[in-house]
């Protein structure tokens, strides 16, 4: 057994020992910060760093990158590759890294939790993000508008709205999203039956794992979104934004030109509008019935199913239909959902 006489660790030989003892050589160590390295590509890579040199570029759109590994990750926003697939449902990441913290999501690891409401995450850039919502602090502000977002990715998502940018194209109906995110929904909820998601409490299932927590809440009566500015709170994060609209100023109403209904969310007022204009893409297939909006076509086709999905969390009756079960907890146990 032979042991290193700087750091005290122990290998089977003298050859793995030489080996490690390249680290505490000064011939593979940073001038800048005294960091050391096993081989002088490493050192080499590392010294990129300090001088800020990427000699890495993509051919697509040319940025550039200090390693090859980080070009061959960032090639796949081009090529749309995701070749970490995880087992357990249909996600599929460029990135290894991804997939092991996705990972946690099915073994139910969440090691990050917040101080303030108890909430957990199993990423801490999740936490980082949730803390803002306690904070208010949206420091990612757009260069063109007033608008300030909590996250970079809802900055970079809200950017297209003003170049009209929409990569990520479904390859069922060939519909354009701005964010990689409501593609997947869009798949979710419009061209899958899949509904792998079941509530623990009624045994109804949901296509998505959002579904699910916004369902949930009717049973537990959680109201997770709070108002920083008074002692109110909300079910979902959409009621949290009307109210700071409305009973605080804070944000901004989007206004039907027509008919002058007011709007927090514009996806909320790109539907409205296509009821002014009669547009009806989406179209029933058990019926000649068309509808303007995804959500619209989800509900009507309740209708033809003997399956009653929505179930009442006071009495545990089953109704075809969501505002079913609204109209159902006012009538007979005189609150809402």
């Amino acid at each position: 057994m032979c042991y290193c006489t700087q750091c005290g660790k122990r290998y089977a030989n003298q050859h793995q020992l030489r080996v490690h003892m390249n680290v505490h050589s000064s011939k593979y160590k940073c001038t800048e910060c005294g960091k050391c390295f096993k081989g002088s590509d490493a050192l080499t890579v590392h010294r990129r760093i300090h001088s800020g040199e990427k000699p890495f570029e993509c051919t697509v759109c040319s940025k550039r990158f200090t390693t090859s590994g980080q070009l061959v990750v960032h090639s796949r926003i081009h090529s749309r590759e995701k070749p970490y697939k995880c087992h357990e449902c249909d996600k599929a990441f460029s990135v290894s890294g991804h997939l092991n913290t996705h990972m946690r999501v099915h073994r139910g690891d969440k090691p990050y939790k917040c101080h303030l409401c108890d909430k957990a995450f199993s990423q801490s850039g999740g936490l980082n993000s949730h803390m803002r919502m306690h904070t208010g602090d949206k420091p990612y502000k757009c260069r063109l508008c007033d608008k300030a977002f909590s996250v970079s990715s809802n900055l970079n998502s809200h950017m297209r709205v003003h170049t009209g940018d929409k990569p990520y194209k479904c390859s069922l109906c060939n519909k354009s999203f701005a964010r990689s995110g409501t593609l997947l929904i869009h798949k979710q909820h419009v061209h899958s039956n899949r509904r792998p998601h079941d509530c623990r409490y009624c045994g109804m299932l949901f296509k998505s794992s959002i579904q699910l927590k916004r369902h949930v809440h009717i049973h537990t009566g959680a109201k997770p979104y709070s108002c920083r500015h008074c002692s109110d709170h909300f079910r979902r994060l959409d009621q949290l934004k009307r109210h700071m609209v409305k009973s605080h100023n804070i944000g901004t109403w989007l206004i039907c030109d027509i008919c002058q209904k007011k709007f927090c969310h514009s996806g909320n007022l790109k539907s409205h509008l296509l009821r002014h204009a009669g547009v009806k893409p989406y179209v029933c297939s058990e019926c000649p019935k068309s509808f303007c909006v995804a959500a619209d076509l989800r509900r009507h086709q309740f209708t033809h199913l003997d399956v009653k999905h929505f179930c009442c969390g006071f009495c545990g009756k089953y109704f075809k239909q969501k505002q079913y079960v609204l109209v159902h907890f006012r009538r007979r146990h005189g609150t809402t959902a």
